[in-house]
């Protein structure tokens, strides 16, 4: 039987579960560009011992949970360099254009009935959308 669709679901109850204890620990909106950029830029030097902790849970937590995984994890990721740097870039620079990502617009801004943080995602999701049509189907690449 398929069971991907589980560790989707259970992904997403732990991003949820994530923005809700940021929330509830300090009184501000989870979004990880925000975070993750804070630290980059240096905007974020009078909480980043949060921030830090936040990006430490982000990584460790996959691996606690690999032991769960039967036969491995199959990611559907590119071989192509290129094309796993460009993507990172693109996401990069729409986080900043949108002030924020998908786990601040998303999962805490679609909670909280916010209606640019609705937008916002039905643009992420359209653009992502066009992004694999244009790479898979017009160019060939992944």
């Amino acid at each position: 039987m398929e069971t991907d669709w589980i560790w989707g679901l259970v992904g997403g109850g732990l991003i949820g579960l994530g923005g809700a204890v940021f929330l509830l620990g300090n009184g501000r909106i989870m979004g990880a560009s925000g975070i993750l950029g804070g630290l980059i830029d240096g905007s974020g030097q009078s909480n980043m011992a949060e921030r830090l902790v936040f990006l430490i849970g982000v990584l460790v937590t996959p691996m606690l949970l690999l032991p769960l995984y039967d036969g491995g994890v199959d990611t559907h990721l590119t071989s192509n360099t290129a094309v796993i740097i460009a993507a990172g870039l693109l996401v990069g620079i729409g986080t900043r254009i949108a002030n924020g990502c998908t786990s601040g617009h998303g999962v805490c801004g679609i909670s909280r009935l916010s209606l640019r943080g609705i937008v916002a995602t039905v643009f992420y999701i359209l653009a992502g959308g066009l992004t694999i049509a244009l790479f898979r189907h017009v160019l060939g690449v992944i």
